[in-house]
């Protein structure tokens, strides 16, 4: 099990934990989970596109939402993409830090 090295840092509680989404076509998508980033009183959760082409462990773009509604656990239950360029940049920032023994940034 990873373990997040900064306090603003939720890794997933099971490695390669992969999650399906709907996009705004309908479409259904699966994204690996990477962990959750708490940034300014909001949270934001990391993910890594998964297909046969690049399964679950493996490496690539990440996906950043913004966790937009919490289910009665006070677990995320609804996420949104991050359009703010310059909020994407600082959440990413922090990310990068707190995940910098688990991930190598290119």
């Amino acid at each position: 099990m990873r373990e997040g090295s900064a306090p603003n840092f939720c890794p997933p509680v099971e490695e390669g934990m992969v999650l399906t989404f709907q996009d705004e076509k309908g479409d259904l998508v699966d994204l690996e989970f990477l962990g959750l980033i708490l940034h300014e009183g909001r949270s934001y959760g990391f993910f890594f596109p998964v297909d046969e082409e690049n399964p679950a462990l493996s490496s690539g773009e990440v996906v950043l939402l913004e966790v937009t509604e919490l289910d009665d656990e006070g677990q995320p239950a609804s996420f949104e993409l991050v359009f703010d360029e310059a909020v994407a940049a600082q959440v990413y920032d922090d990310f990068r830090k707190a995940t910098a023994n688990l991930y190598d940034f290119a």
